[in-house]
């Protein structure tokens, strides 16, 4: 890649100078109470930023939260977000009140070097995510006045062609930051020469989301295998009841053809847990997959595919993985993934986690997270990496 770098910028000198810095703050809070159940993405940015405050830059964050309609969502504010920065830059973050409005302009004019502002969440704007190049260019001009440098460090947002990431590089020099220039560096680890054996592990829950991936990977990989939701239509394509567990009927076709073509890479579930409903204190036991009860639904694969699953794990050199092996976030249904998790952990391989639910998954039980070689912040744009895709974030900077 012709990407510049954030040690390029630095080298450059940027004391006194204005650091307009693109990052993924897109954290988890809680419904009730407001806080932040997750602070993994805010952590990850810290790198980037504590270099260019070291270096008395005059820093301006800005980021998207959630999914609100392209106006103030009071629920999606980054208000939290920049105490829970201010703590662990140890130095308190300034946050304006609108992204690009009074508050944001006497905000960042008044930055000292050395300071870091963060800007309330950019789709409040519709210019941040509009289709109209026009709308979403007069949004992003905007946003470059606050800049004399643009640093993008948010893989998690860099396969969208949203006006922060992939319209305002064209405005100012641009380079990428520490956080994007690794997750780039160890996709490419797996879309090069991966020593092999090449173990890809699959959950979550539909196929249709998966589906692109699973094509690019399956001439590429060793093994293959599917657990979480998503497996239920691949055992429905075995001609399998699979009860009132999640299914896409129209992919069940699609599910035949690549079990039929993957010369047995894939491996399926061989047990699952299955439940009367879905509920954290629902009843629940153990079955074959070929014993799957009509009345009952699948939380979980079993103790059985554990074992399997990671027997090939164990032989791997390169892993991949990519969504949870059941409903993690409920104790009764968190076994599988636990399991395979901690397979990840022990295999001699170099692991790549990708972000999304895993990553949630590993921080929600408990693992030590330097177990793993890494731990992609995007779990979207990792996979759309992996497919070959071109990501407008990644795009950009290389123009």
């Amino acid at each position: 890649m012709s990407i510049r770098t954030l040690d390029d910028l630095l080298a450059e000198g940027v004391s006194g100078r204005r650091v307009l810095v693109r990052a993924d703050l897109n954290v988890p809070l809680d419904k009730q109470t407001g806080a932040i159940t997750d602070d993994g993405r805010i952590r990850a940015v810290l790198p980037t930023l504590g270099a260019l405050v070291e270096a008395g830059a005059k820093v301006v964050v800005c980021s998207h939260l959630g999914r609100p309609k392209g106006a103030p969502d009071p629920q999606f504010s980054l208000g939290p977000v920049a105490g829970r920065l201010g703590e662990l830059l140890g130095a308190p973050v300034h946050f304006a009140t609108d992204t690009v409005g009074d508050s944001a302009r006497s905000t960042v004019a008044d930055l000292a070097d050395g300071q870091v502002a963060l800007l309330e969440n950019l789709r409040f704007n519709a210019g941040e995510t509009s289709k109209d190049e026009a709308e979403r260019g007069a949004f992003a001009d905007q946003l470059a006045a606050f800049g004399d440098a643009y640093v993008d460090d948010a893989f998690g947002a860099v396969h969208r062609k949203h006006a922060s990431v992939f319209d305002v590089p064209a405005r100012l020099p641009h380079v990428a930051g520490r956080l994007v220039l690794r997750e780039v560096e160890v996709l490419s680890k797996l879309t090069g020469e991966p020593e092999r054996p090449y173990v890809v592990v699959l959950g979550g829950s539909k196929v249709s989301d998966k589906l692109a991936v699973i094509e690019a990977l399956l001439p590429t990989v060793d093994r293959l295998l599917i657990g979480g939701g998503m497996c239920f239509t691949f055992l429905k394509a075995q001609g399998l009841e699979v009860g009132t567990s999640l299914l896409e009927k129209d992919m069940v076709d699609t599910c035949r053809n690549l079990l039929e073509r993957s010369g047995g890479k894939i491996m399926l579930p061989v047990d699952v847990v299955v439940a009367d409903a879905f509920a954290p204190d629902a009843a629940h036991d153990t079955v074959r997959v070929d014993g799957i009860p009509s009345h009952r639904l699948g939380l979980d694969v079993g103790p059985e595919t554990v074992a399997g699953f990671s027997a090939a794990l164990s032989q791997a050199k390169t892993i991949f993985w990519n969504g949870p092996m059941g409903v993690f976030e409920m104790p009764a249904f968190a076994a599988g993934t636990r399991g395979i998790a901690e397979a990840i952990t022990k295999a001699d391989a170099f692991s790549v986690v990708g972000g999304g639910d895993s990553a949630a998954a590993v921080r929600a039980l408990g693992l030590d997270e330097s177990s793993f070689g890494h731990i992609s912040t995007g779990g979207g744009a990792s996979l759309e990496y992996l497919e070959g895709k071109t990501l407008p974030g990644i795009a950009a900077l290389e123009n």
